[in-house]
């Protein structure tokens, strides 16, 4: 079984994550954050991931807390969900196409955290999101899932469908990356 459990509770925020990395797409989100909760939603859709997430966080100061610590239980439940990553492909990407969008993501699970974020957003927010909160997200998620991530929106006019192209995209390249292929470990370290 390929899941994680996750709970982290600080003076800014509460989050709860259950994830299964070879479930069926199902999510039950709630962050306090209607656009954030809508593109979770389509991550997990997308990856074919299994995601229960709840959190509550100190909103009334912004969303800043919440997002970049819903990152890091979402990175800590990859890394546990993938265990010692045997068999795993290791390697994944997509590029999503989200009207006049094209969104792309690039991932090596390979222990190694790294990310490099393009994505000229021309919005400050997307309804209660802050756009800038995107790329602390997604920093966040790789650095505590130990991957190397690369995100990019090749070109893209609207805000909403280039922030919904890179979250499509992820869930499509982590489901790529992390589907097992046999049981041996893709390194010629022996580890991952």
């Amino acid at each position: 079984m390929r899941t994680a459990i996750l709970t982290r509770k600080t003076t800014e925020t509460a989050v709860e994550l259950s994830l299964d990395l070879d479930g069926t797409g199902r999510a039950e989100i709630s962050t306090g954050v209607g656009f954030f909760d809508h593109m979770l939603t389509l991550f997990a859709r997308h990856g074919g991931f299994d995601l229960t997430l709840r959190c509550e966080g100190d909103l009334d100061v912004d969303p800043h807390h919440s997002i970049e610590d819903i990152g890091i239980v979402l990175g800590e439940g990859v890394k546990e969900a993938l265990g010692d990553k045997k068999g795993i492909v290791r390697y994944g990407s997509a590029l999503i196409p989200m009207d006049e969008t094209l969104a792309e993501a690039v991932i090596d699970l390979s222990g190694r955290s790294f990310l490099v974020f393009h994505a000229a957003f021309t919005a400050e927010r997307i309804g209660a999101f802050p756009t800038e909160m995107a790329e602390e997200f997604f920093r966040a998620v790789a650095d505590h899932a130990g991957m190397t991530l690369h995100l990019a929106v090749r070109y893209g006019k609207n805000n909403h469908h280039m922030a919904e192209g890179l979250f499509k995209a992820f869930g499509h390249a982590l489901k790529d990356a992390a589907a097992v292929q046999g049981d041996a470990i893709l390194s010629t370290k022996g580890v991952l």
